[in-house]
């Protein structure tokens, strides 16, 4: 059997047009393709900032209650401190009551070890004399 050129023409316009017509089609869907996906890029990336924006508010949340906490232990801590502060300062004011010569003791030990110490007495007009003179050398 001869193969006319005929047929080979017409088989030349039958691929051309299946090629044209495939092609056409995928044109065609990714006019409507690349458009859905970009609308859905959009959406992934929105909902990816706002589960970041809920992570970072949970996180800061968080944060604050452990500083709130934080303060009010301290808070409790330093209540402590002042309670033993006042108990201990009852103590020694409760042992200094009616006892004139151990006040007297520690203040003399005060002026035996103080090297430095001037100790100023008020004249008769109520001025201390003053010496500064003295700390010239």
């Amino acid at each position: 059997m001869e193969v006319k050129e005929y047929d080979g023409y017409k088989l030349l316009i039958k691929c051309i047009f299946w090629t044209s017509t495939i092609l056409t089609l995928f044109i065609a869907s990714c006019c409507y393709i690349v458009p859905q996906y970009g609308v859905y890029e959009q959406r992934l990336k929105g909902q990816a900032r706002l589960q970041e924006a809920e992570s970072s508010r949970q996180i800061a949340v968080v944060e604050a209650e452990a500083k709130k906490i934080a303060a009010t232990q301290l808070a409790l801590a330093e209540i402590e401190r002042a309670k033993g502060v006042a108990q201990a300062n009852t103590i020694i004011a409760d042992s200094l009551k009616n006892n004139e010569s151990y006040l007297r003791y520690l203040w003399i030990q005060g002026l035996e070890n103080g090297k430095s110490e001037v100790i100023y007495i008020p004249t008769e007009a109520g001025l201390p004399i003053l010496e500064a003179q003295r700390l010239k050398k």
